[in-house]
């Protein structure tokens, strides 16, 4: 089923490339800078980097914002919170919490790849409270509790 989501190139921004797969298969769209001007990522230092669009989303959809591997193993550049989600209801800027975890700075170019963006169905869920919670073999067990 072919969902639609609308997108919206900010003024002064019609050279950033819109949001593409750069494969026939490709889960995420990648996202491209639209700084103005060369940024320079510091090692251990974050930044919010604009891409100069906002979407549009049905209900029921989210986009989740990812780092590119490439950029990550080569660079150690990630995004800080991911995945980062943006709402159906939010029409604001798209922008990437990127952060330097590499040892070399890092600049930031127009135009350039910066991470992806996923689309995933979000269901409709309700919380009920309870007294007690259904027993698992797994219980309370986390963080670890199989090994390591």
């Amino acid at each position: 089923m072919l969902t639609y989501v609308e997108i919206n190139r900010f003024e002064g921004n019609e050279d950033i490339e819109l949001p593409r797969k750069m494969s026939e298969l490709a889960s995420g769209f990648d996202l491209y800078a639209a700084v103005q001007e060369d940024l320079v990522l510091e090692p251990g230092k974050r930044c919010l980097v604009p891409t100069g669009l906002a979407i549009a989303m049905p209900a029921g959809l989210e986009a989740q914002i990812r780092p590119r591997s490439g950029l990550a193993l080569k660079h150690g550049i990630t995004c800080l919170n991911t995945p980062g989600t943006i709402d159906a209801d939010y029409r604001g800027e798209i922008k990437v919490l990127l952060i330097n975890l590499g040892e070399e700075p890092f600049t930031i170019t127009r135009n350039e790849r910066i991470a992806q963006m996923v689309f995933q169905a979000v269901p409709e869920v309700e919380l009920k409270q309870v007294d007690h919670l259904s027993e698992t073999v797994r219980g309370a067990g986390g963080f670890g509790h199989t090994g390591r």
